[in-house]
């Protein structure tokens, strides 16, 4: 499936363009760790015209443009043009999913423009197949919109649709089809092999141009890791919009996406995803996991411990992965034990979940990693909280975390499921308790507090001789927090999950995040209203929000353009590479662009599609797997 997308225009505009509307609202765009800057721009991209600009400048230049005039070359450009034409064109007032819809599953537009009744058309020969009315304006207080309510339910006969609201205009167009979401799946996980170090990046002919040459082939140890000399420790993913690599982040990113392929593995098992190693044997999924397993496992010393991550200490300007000439180097905690807790119970966690996925398809890596994840163990038993800050003259990524007791949890539940060693079960059932107020109230930075996932994985666990209380417990408080969660999205007018206080850097992964939390739900107890509210979650993140954007890079007819990410900004694309998620609104503002936005926005306003937009701009692995987990749920 090709997805539609809108008429391209120059680089140079294309950077930080913001879409004016007849109705007044601007389509913004795009980030994560609260100490990144941005680097310097390349000049060799500077000396062939493709100069970044800042959005506000932008919108300066396109807001003296009357609203009127606006529909005026609209109306003119449809009439020359034609019903091709039409096709492609969206009015922003009307928020759909501009991937599509699920045939037996609820169907909501959002529409922001005082109207009664829609219809909803098919693209191809724009005869209306739906009528009905809309629903009473509501105040969506997190906005500022006048939102009233489009429901298509009813509608199930599979095609390629839009809205069309008298007096307003249409809607961006869509689809309703049983694997709807089938090539957005295959997008957003094989945006992870785009994100690969150490080696030769290609999208091939479906992505012609998106590629990079084998980077960051060199490594050393930096003087707070306790060791020097060489580090060779090629491969991983690349983090975030920076080429760094964080084994905490790493944690929770593929720890998520393990959990995918536990729960979801019939679903996602045969989709080939065009990577070098597809063909091998064993799904591709599992494949592309590996890639990011085997440099985590390469961070762990001989003692068991892990280091916190391997940077430059200073972030690169923007220019390709292969150009990155700053020193790649294993960074500790600058003092003995030089390892962090956080980083090996996370790792112990993650390779206790290798361990029994791999086994049917690499019994030998299955046996390395729990031989990895036990002794990793072991050393936080000996280390129960080194805590993780950065060393001086390092300035990339902290992940700092001043707790580690919840990633010893989840270390200690998953070894348990795999192995049904009674320590660990003794451990877990131990120090619970303490962390069951983290079911009602999850954290919206995953990596930071991942209590729930080592809740969630004991319940989830088969071994026998499981503490029967404490899994009850943990499935009660689990449907409790989700009826809470689907009863406070149904009364939100956009139908979102979020919170005000949500609103923050990488919003949009607390959405995904919540829809994760619905969909474990539902295999702990299920329950159909679970997963339509994480399916609403995931209409939020691809057009039905208050700038009728998809937050995912080349999905959809209205994407974001201009993220926050080094190969997009560097490359020499029209658009960014694709399947890449946005960070989404941050209230906080929390880098120069937020900041330049009119004072007094409500929260879910604060963004800009900008490149320089870090803090609500930037792609990053831990919302990119979430992502991944709420489109696998939606499968056949």
């Amino acid at each position: 499936m090709k997805l539609a997308r809108k008429s391209k225009v120059g680089r140079t505009a294309q950077r930080s363009v913001l879409a004016v509307t007849p109705s007044g609202e601007h389509n913004h765009c795009r980030c994560r760790r609260q100490n990144e800057r941005l680097a310097p721009l390349n000049n060799s991209s500077r000396s062939k015209g493709d100069i970044m600009t800042t959005s506000t400048s932008r919108l300066r230049a396109r807001l003296p443009i009357p609203s009127i005039g606006l529909i005026l070359l609209t109306i003119f450009f449809l009439g020359a043009m034609g019903t091709a034409y039409a096709a492609e064109v969206g009015s922003i007032p009307i928020k759909v999913d501009q991937v599509g819809y699920l045939p037996g599953a609820s169907k909501v537009a959002v529409v922001t423009a005082a109207a009664t009744t829609f219809e909803v058309k098919r693209a191809s020969d724009n005869v209306t197949v739906f009528k009905g009315t809309l629903g009473p304006a509501s105040l969506d207080a997190d906005s500022g919109d006048s939102v009233q309510i489009a429901d298509f339910t009813k509608l199930r006969q599979p095609g390629t649709y839009y809205l069309d609201v008298p007096g307003v205009g249409r809607s961006w167009a869509f689809s309703i089809r049983r694997d709807v979401f089938l090539h957005t799946y295959y997008l957003a996980m094989r945006a992870f092999y785009s994100q690969r170090c150490g080696t030769a990046v290609d999208l091939g002919t479906e992505f012609p141009g998106y590629t990079h040459a084998a980077c960051h082939l060199k490594g050393e140890f930096h003087s707070s890791s306790g060791k020097q000399g060489e580090r060779d420790n090629i491969g991983g993913w690349h983090d975030a919009g920076d080429y760094g690599r964080y084994v905490v982040n790493s944690g929770i990113t593929t720890g998520t996406l393990l959990w995918t392929w536990e729960i979801f593995g019939p679903k996602v098992k045969s989709i080939k995803l065009n990577i070098p190693e597809s063909g091998n044997g064993a799904p591709d999924i599992l494949n592309e996991i590996r890639w990011n397993l085997e440099w985590m496992l390469n961070m762990q010393d001989e003692d068991g411990g892990a280091w916190h991550k391997q940077t430059s200490e200073h972030f690169p300007a923007f220019v390709m992965p292969e150009d990155d000439r700053l020193p790649s180097e294993v960074i500790g905690t600058g003092q003995a034990p030089f390892k962090s807790t956080c980083a090996t119970a996370d790792l112990a966690a993650v390779a206790a979940i290798a361990a029994r996925v791999y086994q049917p398809f690499d019994a030998k890596f299955a046996a390395r990693n729990l031989a990895a994840a036990r002794k990793a163990w072991l050393w936080t038993e000996k280390y129960p909280n080194v805590v993780f800050k950065n060393p001086q003259g390092v300035d990339t990524g902290e992940y700092g975390d001043t707790y580690c007791g919840d990633e010893r949890l989840w270390a200690a539940a998953e070894l348990w499921r795999t192995t049904g060693d009674a320590a660990y079960d003794d451990f877990f059932v131990k120090h619970y308790p303490d962390f069951r107020p983290s079911l009602e109230a999850p954290s919206p930075e995953g990596w930071r507090e991942v209590a729930a996932l080592a809740l969630w994985t004991y319940a989830l666990s088969t071994q026998k001789g499981a503490d029967a209380t404490a899994v009850a417990d943990i499935r009660k408080r689990t449907a409790a927090a989700a009826r809470t969660i689907v009863e406070r999205t149904r009364k939100n007018p956009y139908r979102v999950s979020l919170l005000p206080k949500d609103y923050v850097w990488g919003s949009n992964g607390v959405v995904a995040n919540y829809g994760m939390e619905l969909l474990v739900a539902n295999v702990l107890a299920p329950d159909p209203s679970f997963v339509e509210t994480a399916q609403d979650n995931l209409h939020y993140l691809l057009g039905r929000n208050t700038f009728s954007i998809s937050w995912m890079t080349q999905v959809g007819a209205n994407p974001c353009h201009h993220p926050h990410h080094r190969p997009s900004g560097a490359g020499k694309n029209a658009e960014p590479w694709p399947g890449l998620l946005s960070g989404g609104p941050n209230a906080a503002r929390q880098d120069d662009a937020l900041k330049k936005l009119p004072p007094g926005l409500p929260p879910a306003k604060v963004y800009v599609d900008d490149q320089a937009s870090y803090a609500s701009n930037e792609i990053a692995i831990n919302w990119q797997a979430p992502l991944v987990f709420l489109l696998a749920g939606t499968l056949p």
